[in-house]
């Protein structure tokens, strides 16, 4: 297959990689003294590696962030409500970098740095806090490489917990550190003088900022695509192993998140130096043309739509779950919108089939006694004698509001078209099965226990949630309505073509995956951007300063394309 899992973008503009040549080319820009090099980092750089390297500049001083923020412990005093008790689900941080700033330390900081003639660095997440910068110099990376070193015992921003368990660590970053460090790098965007990507460790590349924010600039008027990962889980399968050119002797790979702006990120060709950074920095720096003004206007700078894969071709059930309503994810998380979604059935075994909604006259205090009795090692749980069981087949379309119980069974492949909240599912039963580490994995009874809707019963979702596709448009291509419910906020269309059509992108951001066919191409009515191809089952974004795009087929005589946006 075809299916690139590195997609890269050309841009304008000069890098430079190693430490040996950043150390020379920064040396060159001292070019009086004293002189503060601040160099800003994101939660998650290595900083024995990049301390390493600045030592080797032989500063008169160097100060380290944390030496004026508030202590580990007042940290974890100040944000236990945010970080909570659970494993998994904390509550939303909407505060600055600054909250955590001891302004004594911090005016100590500042007079000992005063005494020093010479080089003085300041380094750590928020170093320019200290004082403007003759240099400044900001260490980036995605959060999926955070995520892998968090796993590897790297330890939270102000914390010592590099032996904690990596669910914890991940809601750490998620509810709070991500969401500090990401508004504290856009407040100081303009004035960095140069970005690094620190993304593999030892192999540092340097660009500067016009020509960085050049490239999302230029990114946020043309389609492109993220930097897909893969993950492997209980539940996985074989099928993204053949058609994502995945290592074969992996056991299984169950996720792929590919068009997560919140989590993937960008590969940006500088003149043949490859750069990685988080696609976060696109929505951040430019939500209007990427997002379209109503949609910035409902939901900020925030990427609202995500595509990922949920391989079970050979696997297992997904764990039986629901999600939020938008009341309570608000209420109890701090979150503006839920995680509505539906399941795109990209393939299918015979005999596939998929969890959806309660059968008529369930009892809600019997079902949950019999999950609890369950999930204490009681008994087991008969999901079937609860849960409606639909077969599915390829190209079948799901719907599920949330609300509403649902899971994947075994041996499909699923394009999950949802909102981005975040993992916030609650699991019920996961079938009395351990997770890869060995432990059982998070179930969240109660909270699932607020938010099923036991009205949505076996008539009602064969009326509403299961394969309501009906034809909206005919001429040079067949387009569908496939979904979603009228209780989301998502839109799909599916598109079969056999020769080019041009699509209205409504002034809105359109996500989009090729379900079926070799290759498509994507080219502009106005030569607005580069003709772009994508291949099977590769996800692709149409920023909304795009009027309209054409697709035809290529190397193949018909397509299928699933679009979303909202509505």
């Amino acid at each position: 297959m075809n299916y690139d899992r590195f997609p890269t973008i050309k841009a304008e503009g000069a890098a430079i990689c190693g430490w040996d040549v950043i150390r020379h080319f920064l040396i060159q820009k001292i070019d009086h003294m004293p002189f503060t090099l601040v160099v800003d980092t994101y939660p998650g750089v290595n900083d024995e590696e990049i301390l390493g390297e600045l030592k080797k500049l032989k500063p008169a001083v160097l100060v380290q962030s944390t030496s004026f923020f508030v202590s580990v412990k007042e940290y974890q005093k100040l944000l236990a409500h945010h970080f909570s008790d659970d494993r998994v689900f904390g509550n939303m941080y909407y505060g600055k970098l600054t909250d955590f700033v001891d302004q004594q330390k911090l005016k100590r900081v500042r007079a000992r740095l005063s005494l020093f003639k010479g080089l003085r660095i300041v380094y750590g997440v928020g170093a320019s806090l200290v004082e403007k910068a003759d240099l400044l110099v900001y260490l980036d990376l995605p959060r999926w490489e955070i995520q892998l070193r968090l796993r590897a015992g790297a330890k939270n921003f102000l914390s010592e917990n590099g032996d904690e368990d990596p669910l914890r660590k991940f809601k750490r970053g998620f509810f709070v550190e991500w969401r500090l460090a990401d508004k504290h790098k856009m407040q100081i965007f303009d004035q960095i003088d140069f970005f690094i990507d620190t993304t593999k460790e030892n192999q540092p590349k340097l660009i500067d900022r016009f020509s960085l924010d050049k490239a999302l600039q230029h990114t946020s008027q043309r389609p492109f695509r993220t930097v897909p990962y893969f993950d492997p889980g209980v539940w996985g399968g074989q099928w993204m192993k053949k058609i994502c050119g995945l290592d074969p002797e992996k056991p299984n790979y169950a996720w792929s998140f590919d068009g997560v702006p919140e989590e993937n990120s960008l590969l940006f060709d500088f003149s043949g130096v490859v750069m990685e950074f988080p696609a976060m920095d696109l929505v951040l720096r430019y939500p209007r043309p990427l997002l379209g003004q109503q949609v910035y206007a409902r939901f900020g700078a925030e990427f609202p739509i995500r595509f990922d894969f949920l391989d079970t071709m050979g696997g297992q059930n997904l764990s039986l779950q629901v999600h939020p309503l938008t009341e309570y994810i608000k209420k109890e998380f701090g979150m503006p919108y839920t995680q509505d979604e539906s399941y795109y059935i990209l393939d299918a075994k015979k005999g596939a089939h998929v969890y959806l909604g309660l059968k008529e006259g369930v009892d809600k205090e019997e079902m949950f006694a019999a999950l609890k009795r369950a999930n204490e090692g009681k008994s087991g749980f008969d999901a079937e004698q609860y849960v409606n069981k639909f077969p599915v087949k390829k190209h079948d379309h799901m719907l599920i509001p949330a609300g509403t119980v649902h899971c994947s069974g075994a041996d499909t492949m699923v394009l999950e078209i949802s909102a981005t909240p975040y993992f916030f599912t609650f699991k019920m039963w996961d079938w009395d099965r351990l997770g890869l580490d060995g432990k059982p994995r998070p179930v969240h009874l109660q909270h699932a226990k607020n938010n099923v809707q036991f009205d949505r019963t076996t008539k009602w979702v064969k009326a509403n949630l299961v394969n309501q596709i009906y034809e909206i448009e005919e001429g040079e291509g067949k387009v569908e309505h496939t979904g979603l419910h009228s209780l989301e906020f998502i839109e799909t269309r599916r598109y079969s073509v056999e020769q080019a059509v041009t699509i209205d992108n409504n002034h809105s951001v359109s996500m989009c995956n090729l379900v079926d066919g070799k290759a498509a191409l994507i080219t502009s009515p106005a030569n607005a951007f580069e003709p772009f191809v994508v291949h099977y089952a590769e996800t692709f974004i149409v920023p909304a300063a795009i009027d309209a795009f054409t697709i035809a087929p290529q190397g193949c005589k018909k397509i299928k394309l699933i679009r979303a946006n909202v509505r």
